[in-house]
């Protein structure tokens, strides 16, 4: 019995709950899955999962073995990274990722490419979307989140700070003034953007270096209201109210004046980009790959890395003049 397999597979089980998508995962048959932890229970003299029709669930004996499993795996792969790190165009595998749709479609995809031609053996299974997953449970590696994070098991990587501006287009503020100040603001018809998980609006929150008060929270009113970052966007270059938006979704519009800056020197509070991955699974090298890269991305956009600089500054945002949530909440972007 080769035991580094065996352990790996009984690993895959436990964090997929499911022999049928652990199989999947692995790309082997059910009934290989299931010989592999009969063969290693007998091998143990001990019983590892109990199994009944609609669950699995670890015995005693399991919870003490998957957690050795657990580190001498990420031991394993620890050891070989610098290894593979030398060869990382034989680097082999599959490597399974979930992203926003947004920033997924804007940012990560136009340079997708220079991934898979740095590493042109390891594949890669992407998922598209703003559900929230369950990663061991889909066989997921990573997932990239914007938003404060609710307390869990995974691991978060803060690779990125989304940074937002209120904008709207010229012809709206034509008609219904340019807001001046933040009481300007709730004059106006907003687009609502809301969570497609909770069903609640996002408050706009604006701070800047001159609001003594610090963050300045505002309960923005609209009567059309969307739960999709794209769909924000859209929305707003109908001239349909004020919005929300992330920078490096508005960059070009404001550069082609179909879009507006108002209230500039007021920026809304940034939302931390994390990549998320289960305990112990960042010593696999692929990841490891992926996170750096990933990483690298998000550095070289001024809209979106990670230091912490003044929103108005890392792009020449034109106003019409010269002049969301709560923990564990997270924007569809």
């Amino acid at each position: 019995m080769d035991k580094v397999k065996a352990m790996q597979t009984f690993v895959r089980i436990v964090e997929a709950n499911s022999f049928t998508r652990a199989a999947e995962s692995l790309d082997l048959p059910r009934a290989s899955l299931t010989a592999t932890l009969q063969n290693l229970e007998r091998y143990l003299g001990a019983q590892l999962l109990q199994r009944t029709t609609r669950r699995l669930s670890l015995t005693p004996e399991g919870e003490r073995y998957y957690a050795h499993c657990s580190a001498i795996l990420a031991a394993i792969d620890d050891a070989e990274a610098d290894f593979l790190g030398e060869q990382a165009g034989r680097m082999q595998g599959r490597l399974r990722i979930d992203l926003p749709g947004s920033l997924g479609r804007a940012i990560v995809l136009p340079r997708i490419g220079e991934f898979r031609h740095a590493y042109p053996a390891l594949d890669l299974t992407i998922s598209m979307g703003d559900r929230l997953v369950d990663l061991t449970a889909e066989g997921i590696d990573c997932a990239l989140r914007v938003g404060d994070l609710p307390d869990s098991s995974l691991v978060a990587r803060r690779i990125g700070l989304m940074r937002f501006v209120t904008a709207a287009t010229p012809g709206y503020l034509a008609g219904h003034g340019t807001p001046a100040t933040v009481d300007d603001l709730r004059q106006h018809e907003a687009i609502v953007h809301f969570s497609g998980r909770t069903g609640r609006a996002f408050e706009w929150t604006l701070a800047g270096e001159d609001t003594a008060e610090g963050v300045i929270r505002v309960a923005m009113d609209g009567g059309l209201a969307v739960n999709d970052a794209e769909a924000n966007l859209l929305c707003a270059l109908q001239g349909l109210g004020l919005a929300q938006l992330a920078r490096y979704q508005v960059r070009t519009h404001v550069a082609q004046g179909t879009l507006a800056v108002v209230l500039p020197a007021l920026c809304p509070t940034p939302m931390p980009v994390s990549l998320l991955y289960p305990r112990g699974r960042i010593a696999n090298p692929r990841l490891q790959a992926f996170a750096t890269w990933l990483a690298g991305v998000f550095e070289a956009d001024p809209d979106l890395r990670l230091a912490q600089d003044e929103c108005r500054v890392t792009l020449p945002l034109r106003s019409p003049r010269s002049s969301t949530t709560t923990g564990g909440a997270r924007r569809d972007c």
